[in-house]
């Protein structure tokens, strides 16, 4: 079977680009012919190349919204997957899964759609989430299953209208497991915490730091792993706070494995989130998790089992709970083998694989496009 996938940025990896990297891979294990089409080049699609996936990058697929450099990539993602002829697209993100989606019903192919988190409500407040509610509402339509990360994504979709109930599966994020010497240590000391996060909204680096600052009286020390824009003031944050010295910046890491063994215990504040892998891998690597109460988080951490949840946007519950991981090694180290068992349980990279294969395989027998859901962007396409 031929296969696309399509997915915004080449340039960021983040959960959504790792999932497509690792479903486009086991796809090519099984025998399929597969493509990645991407938003130009960078740290993405240096994993997919070492993944041995193959990829097109699209000149004009971009994340900002800008309707004629959209309507552009409209038209080379109509002309890319018409000459790759694949019988299944599977769309990932916002602005991919739309114009993915509008193209696939232009030229009558089946598409799946994965948002990995809704923009709506503090992911893209005012009048941004309106214009995103009204394009998704009308790219429902357009897509033969909608596949949501956790329940949370589910419930959220049939509340804002971004999917019928039939449409909608929920497929939880799978991680591939490591080897023992890449476990933690949790009951270790001195504490080393970390953090995989990019800096960048919604991340909220900023509440973790202030935190911090407030147990300058315990041992510990913070690995903080990602890049992006907020980076410098996330910096001067740690400076102006007096915790520069035991901070440490480690950048982009194209594999995790290593900083997580390290750690004792693992610390994402948030704003917002779907599903974090990064959260996933911690518990895989046997480590406490200490989280934002946002998304689909309670789905994976069992709050006082295998981590605590804390509300967003609140440096001292963060700080309490940190306290008290910190202070315990023996918590720690019950916290991080109950993550340990949950991940094998539910989360492992091959129940995910497994369950959405299976609703590749229901997509294509359920037939062709019906001639209204063509019809909705044929109009539309030959308008532009």
């Amino acid at each position: 079977m031929k296969m696309a996938y399509v997915i915004t940025r080449g340039d960021a990896v983040g959960g959504a680009s790792i999932h497509v990297r690792d479903m486009a891979r086991a796809m090519l294990d099984r025998g399929h012919d597969v493509m990645v089409f991407i938003g130009g080049e960078g740290a993405v699609t240096e994993q997919l190349a070492r993944a041995g996936v193959p990829y097109r990058p699209l000149a004009h697929l971009r994340r900002e919204v800008r309707p004629w450099r959209d309507l552009r990539a409209l038209q080379e993602l109509i002309a890319a997957l018409g000459a790759f002829g694949p019988r299944l697209v599977s769309t990932h993100t916002a602005k991919a899964g739309w114009l993915g989606r509008a193209a696939c019903a232009r030229l009558g192919i089946p598409a799946i759609h994965t948002p990995h988190g809704w923009p709506v409500a503090r992911r893209l407040p005012g009048p941004g989430a309106l214009l995103f509610t009204a394009a998704e509402r009308m790219a429902a339509r357009w897509a033969r299953a909608v596949v949501c990360v956790c329940e949370e994504e589910r419930r959220v979709a049939l509340a804002h209208g971004f999917a019928a109930p039939s449409q909608v599966r929920v497929v939880y994020n799978g991680v591939r497991d490591v080897p023992e010497d890449l476990r933690a240590r949790p009951e270790a000391e001195p504490v080393r915490l970390v953090s995989v996060a990019r800096f960048e909204a919604p991340k909220d680096h900023a509440t973790l730091l202030d935190a911090l600052a407030r147990l300058q009286s315990l041992d510990w020390q913070l690995d903080l792993v990602g890049e992006g824009p907020l980076e410098a003031a996330i910096r001067a944050r740690a400076a102006r706070l007096g915790v520069e010295a035991r901070v440490r910046f480690l950048g982009y890491l194209p594999d995790t494995a290593a900083a997580l063994a390290r750690a004792q215990a693992f610390v994402l504040s948030s704003r917002s989130e779907a599903f974090p892998r990064s959260v996933l891998e911690a518990m895989r690597a046997g480590l406490p998790v200490v989280a934002s109460a946002v998304g689909g988080l309670a789905e994976a951490v069992d709050n006082k089992v295998n981590g605590v949840l804390v509300p967003r946007d609140d440096a001292v519950a963060l700080s309490a709970a940190l306290n008290e991981l910190i202070r315990d090694p023996r918590r720690r180290n019950q916290m991080g083998a109950a993550g340990r068992l949950i991940y094998e349980r539910r989360f492992r990279l091959e129940r995910m694989v497994e369950s959405t294969t299976a609703i590749y395989e229901s997509t294509l027998t359920a037939g062709p496009l019906s001639a209204g859901q063509a019809a909705v962007i044929g109009g539309a396409g030959r308008e532009g």
